[in-house]
């Protein structure tokens, strides 16, 4: 992705941490000639030959899954919280503008075996019903029901050949306009400007 100088992060464990923690992506492929896209939650992990690879699964009754026996290379976008910043909040003028942060991840794909797809999907299960009450767990589920539902998707394994990170806050104005453009989004109140005010602070704390 275009990535100006200002807002390029080079930094890759912050950018696998950023994926870790906003796991909901977008897939990305062709299938025959047109751009495919599917919404899933991925994990980010490194393998016993220490390589960063994503996994996943999608449902079988979703084609998508079919190129991936092409060894193609695929596509996944990782978006955090995102406001919109008025140019009204500058001391001089110019044009609104967005700040966000994301992150592309670019790989080789393939199916995985059976076994396989069990491990993750117990970890994908695991991850994210930490801190629940009465966390579910796969391994505690009925075999019948197991196996119905593993019949219904395909596992995958994306091996990360690059990651590209893109983290725009204003770095580019100096120290008043950005100090405003924080209390600005503080002021508007919602979750998502909230959360970039609180990027922004912890950015140039």
């Amino acid at each position: 992705m275009y990535i100006p100088k200002f807002f390029k992060v080079d930094d890759i464990e912050k950018a696998k941490a950023f994926i870790h923690e906003n796991g909901f992506g977008i897939l990305i492929n062709q299938v025959d000639g047109k751009p495919w896209a599917t919404h899933i939650p991925l994990v980010i992990e490194t393998s016993s030959n220490k390589e960063s690879i994503l996994f996943g699964h999608i449902a079988k009754a979703n084609n998508q899954w079919k190129a991936f026996q092409e060894d193609q290379e695929v596509l996944v976008i990782f978006q955090g919280s995102h406001a919109y910043v008025s140019s009204s909040w500058y001391d001089h003028e110019n044009v609104p503008t967005w700040n966000y942060t994301a992150v592309h991840v670019y790989g080789k794909i393939k199916i995985t075996d059976t076994e396989t797809l069990y491990k993750q999907l117990s970890k994908l299960v695991d991850k994210y019903e930490t801190g629940n009450e009465n966390p579910v767990s796969v391994s505690k589920m009925s075999a019948s029901m197991i196996e119905n539902q593993m019949n219904a998707i395909v596992g995958f394994e994306i091996h990360i050949t690059e990651i590209q990170a893109a983290e725009k806050f204003s770095q580019n104005r100096d120290q008043k306009n950005y100090t405003n453009i924080i209390a600005e989004l503080e002021k508007k109140g919602d979750l998502e400007s909230l959360t970039v005010a609180t990027a922004m602070k912890q950015l140039k704390r």
